[in-house]
């Protein structure tokens, strides 16, 4: 019995430490902090059709597309919400606040922050990377943007990664 105890004390040791290191999703209200004015990153995703992701699907087009494929509410259902809103995939562990109305928020594309959002890693692509930061690339945004969604008309990365670019300020 002492010894099952150890075990799982060892046990619980082992997966809190797990949680602890993981990365958390700050939200893109944290990001908003540094990433306003130099590289304007943060008003660009604004006004993105990411930022609305989730709020699209409230709209008279995606309540007549949910109706044709048998969804009676597209913003909260899983299989709308897994590319409409980022919060909606993060394990309840790893959510620092986050909620659906961010829409496709920049953890989507750039991973959970709170291991690389300090000014000092920011500073340093290879930190950035090391603790976390995605650089995104093509097969990241075609887990979304290809044609199990309804409205697919083809993705062409280039011209809709231009879209999206944001520059990091030296």
């Amino acid at each position: 019995m002492k010894k099952m105890s150890i075990v799982m004390a060892c046990m619980l040791f082992l997966v809190s430490n797990v949680l602890l290191a993981q990365n958390k999703y700050v939200g893109a209200a944290k990001c908003k902090m540094c990433h306003m004015a130099k590289g304007k990153q943060y008003p660009i995703w604004s006004e993105s059709n990411h930022a609305k992701a989730f709020a699209n699907l409230k709209g008279e087009a995606a309540l007549k597309i949910g109706k044709e494929k048998g969804i009676a509410n597209p913003s909260a259902d899983a299989k709308c919400l897994k590319c409409h809103a980022t919060a909606a995939t993060v394990d309840a562990a790893l959510n620092g606040g986050i909620t659906n109305d961010e829409g496709v928020g920049c953890e989507t594309c750039h991973g959970p922050g709170s291991n690389y959002k300090a000014p000092a890693i920011m500073r340093n692509r290879d930190a950035c990377v090391s603790n976390g930061l995605i650089l995104p690339d093509e097969k990241l945004c075609l887990k979304c943007h290809n044609s199990e969604s309804p409205t697919f008309k083809g993705f062409d990365f280039a011209t809709y990664n231009a879209k999206i670019t944001h520059k990091n300020p030296k």
